[in-house]
Order: C-alpha cells, then sequence, then structure tokens
C-alpha cells in the first residue's frame, strides 16, 4: 500500500522478502508534448534538475520528480 507522500515504504534488511524494483523515472526533453492529469495537454518549455516547467497554455506549471501525473505523448 503507498504512503500518503508517494514514497515507496523502507525495506528492513532483516526481511525475507526481496526489494521490488526501482521505478524508472521518465525522462523528459525540452519541447516534448505531455499530458497531466489536471492541467491537460502542454508542452515541456524548461528543464531544471529534478523538474520541469510545462506551458499548458493558460498557465505555466513546475511538475517535481517523480513524475506521477505528468505522461509523454
Amino acid at each position: 500500500m503507498p504512503t500518503s507522500s508517494g514514497a515507496r515504504p523502507r525495506h528492513l534488511p532483516t526481511s525475507p522478502f526481496q526489494r521490488g524494483p526501482e521505478p524508472e523515472v521518465e525522462q523528459y526533453e525540452l519541447d516534448d508534448l505531455v499530458s497531466h492529469d489536471s492541467h491537460g495537454v502542454g508542452r515541456v518549455i524548461r528543464l531544471e534538475g529534478s523538474a520541469v516547467v510545462v506551458d499548458f497554455g493558460a498557465t505555466k506549471v513546475r511538475v517535481m520528480s517523480p513524475f506521477r501525473r505528468l505522461t509523454k505523448l
């Protein structure tokens, strides 16, 4: 069950279960067309370390990594 912050649960070293695979973080480039769950379709206009700035026409939104609500089109 995921936590409310979206962070992965802690894996104890004494656990008999193997750690699950690390989730892949999508990589974006300038001018990528993307879709956001709340804002709709937009275009990546700036890359900032662990964030991207997306122009959705009426607004520009900074989306932090991991990009759970953002998908590349």
